[in-house]
């Protein structure tokens, strides 16, 4: 828990945007997005966009959380120290109040004017990254992210929640895909900025397994993310541009997974294939549920059977 004093500079809106992670949650808005439109039925565009509002406000709050939790492991990290409070521009109460009243906000919001059902998977997504994540998983073990990667995958399970009012398995096939890409899409980043976590002790999978173990289990969960990602065409949840353009995506992310994987360089080198894994894990979970969109209004449409 951060122990940070008070800010020293003063905080402009900036700062609490900077809380948000927004980088972060534009994936996180996306996915949510593309949950909402891959389901079946719809949903008014006011409503539609009432619960993307809420699934943003609430991953920004617990981002915010998140910040105000490790504000003293930011403070001893490249990648982070120039974060609002670890930089002396806010200071954690503020911060910890800001990210408690937009996680709340969300979920109430989402409740009272979409479904209760969308609002407790909200309220769980929220607990499940500022709690079981930051502050349990984060510094106890290196499968951190491997758990944790839930966190992240809940927004296109509460999504397709909002639209249809039910759980089926078309929602929990999309938070699976998350689910699996997350470990090597992490720990891909992980593996070039190690030294950062290793200075703040903080067990991530290549300072405690190693470099060499960490390419392997990168390699791993691609080999597994690829046949989950055609599970949804297999059952006749998606159709064929779906199917096409996930084995096509799969196979480049596994592609790349195997030059990092099969690698013996040392970890002091560039990590090109590492950065370019990273790089195209974004672009992958981008275009494969795009595709998955595309796929639903090309069927309602007529253009596929």
């Amino acid at each position: 828990m951060s122990q940070a004093k008070t800010a020293a500079l003063p905080t402009d809106w900036r700062d609490f945007y900077a809380l948000t992670k927004p980088r972060v949650m534009t994936l996180v808005i996306f996915t949510g997005i593309c949950g909402m439109l891959a389901a079946p039925g719809s949903i008014h565009p006011v409503l539609g966009f009432t619960a993307m509002l809420c699934i943003a406000v609430g991953a920004a709050g617990s981002a915010a959380l998140n910040q105000w939790w490790e504000a003293d492991l930011d403070a001893g990290m490249k990648r982070t120290a120039q974060r609002p409070i670890p930089a002396g521009r806010m200071d954690p109460i503020s911060a910890r109040d800001f990210g408690g009243f937009l996680a709340g906000a969300s979920v109430l919001i989402m409740g009272l004017v979409i479904g209760w059902l969308a609002a407790a998977i909200l309220a769980f997504s929220i607990f499940y990254y500022a709690w079981i994540y930051t502050v349990w998983l984060k510094p106890r073990t290196p499968q951190n992210i491997v758990i944790g990667g839930g966190a992240g995958a809940f927004p296109p399970l509460i999504g397709w929640v909002a639209v249809t009012g039910d759980i089926t398995l078309m929602p929990i096939l999309l938070f699976l895909i998350i689910f699996v890409w997350t470990p090597p899409h992490f720990w891909a980043l992980a593996l070039f900025v190690q030294t950062d976590y290793a200075n703040v002790g903080i067990p991530m999978m290549p300072v405690v397994a190693g470099v060499k173990s960490t390419r392997h289990q990168i390699l791993g969960y691609a080999v597994l993310l690829l046949p989950l990602t055609l599970v949804p065409w297999y059952i006749g949840g998606a159709g064929n541009l779906y199917g096409i353009s996930a084995l096509v995506l799969s196979s480049i992310f596994l592609f790349y997974s195997a030059q990092v994987g099969l690698r013996n360089a040392e970890p002091g080198d560039k990590m090109k294939p590492e950065k370019r894994l990273f790089a195209y894990s974004i672009f992958y979970l981008f275009i494969l549920f795009g595709a998955l969109v595309v796929d639903r209004f090309a069927t309602l449409n007529g253009i596929q059977s």
